[in-house]
């Protein structure tokens, strides 16, 4: 069976909608629609109740959607090991978000390529559903991500809290940021908490959705907002950002999402180079906080 079919099924299937299948999958909604039938027409079912409000699978398409898992993890297995280059004996692929590569994702890389010398390595970026979706269908065997979304057959590890704290490109008072702040969308438990907490910053006039790219914003031009408190220490050392006194810190968890079939002995492997980067990343975040309280006269 033609796997290109099975990927249009799953996607269809995910986002109810042909319309959204055809973006994620960037082919024209006819191509959806060709390769549904194609598929439909195979099976001898429909698979999908078209309506104005999108498709929804028939009982057959429910049934089917099982075993096109199956189909999709198997070709992604016999893909990835078919392609281990000579001379390594296992592979891995591993997803992020965008955020998280320098810290974590990179730092973990090392660690693998020197704990496991013969274990072949992939990368993948992605938000967290793209993500969750890579791990469904055994595209990725783990992520790093800040929302884990859960599916059966995957496993969620809780890593560490991040700290949102308030830096400015200029040394800052809260009283000091009305017309200058940026409002980073870090999700709605942020949006929550940071409404509560500073309702006179929680409508600044420019939000940024990916935390990156504020970083970058700062350091070119004279902004404050909320960035992870160990992505910034390096720019707290060199005097290129300023932590804002006073302001309150947000946490903000960090997961490590597994496929639950990844063999026993590379996950641990995995797991414990892991471990060793949050030790250290840990430490450096204390190292910021430390100097918020320390110039902060809240207690």
């Amino acid at each position: 069976m033609d796997i290109i079919l099975i990927r249009t099924f799953l996607e269809v299937a995910a986002t109810g909608s042909f319309v959204n299948a055809s973006d994620r999958l960037f082919v024209t909604q006819s191509a959806v629609s060709l390769r549904i039938q194609r598929l439909e027409d195979t099976l001898g079912k429909p698979l999908f109740s078209r309506s104005k409000a999108g498709a929804e699978l028939t009982p057959a398409g429910r049934a089917f959607e099982p075993y096109a898992l199956s189909l999709l993890k198997v070709w992604e297995e016999a893909r990835q090991q078919v392609g281990v280059p000579e001379g390594f004996t296992q592979s891995l692929t591993l997803g992020a978000q965008y955020s998280l590569w320098p810290r974590l994702g990179f730092p973990w890389i090392d660690g693998l390529r020197a704990a496991a010398p013969t274990l072949s390595l992939r990368a993948e970026l992605g938000m967290p559903d793209r993500l969750t979706r890579f791990l469904v269908e055994g595209v990725i065997q783990a992520a790093l991500v800040y929302t884990p979304h859960l599916r059966p057959g995957l496993a969620a590890r809780n890593l560490m809290e991040e700290d949102l704290v308030l830096v400015a490109s200029w040394q800052a008072g809260l009283d000091d940021l009305a017309a200058r702040y940026v409002f980073v969308d870090w999700g709605p438990e942020f949006h929550h908490a940071h409404t509560l907490a500073l309702p006179e910053l929680t409508n600044p006039g420019l939000t940024l959705a990916l935390g990156a790219m504020a970083r970058d914003y700062l350091l070119s031009r004279q902004a404050a907002a909320y960035l992870p408190a160990r992505a910034i220490a390096a720019d707290l050392e060199a005097g290129r950002l300023h932590l804002v006194p006073d302001a309150p810190r947000f946490p903000y968890p960090v997961w490590v999402v597994w496929r639950e079939d990844v063999p026993a002995p590379l996950r641990e492997t995995a797991d414990t180079a892991l471990d060793t980067i949050v030790a250290r990343v840990d430490a450096t975040q204390e190292t910021v906080l430390a100097e918020l309280s320390e110039i902060s006269t809240a207690p």
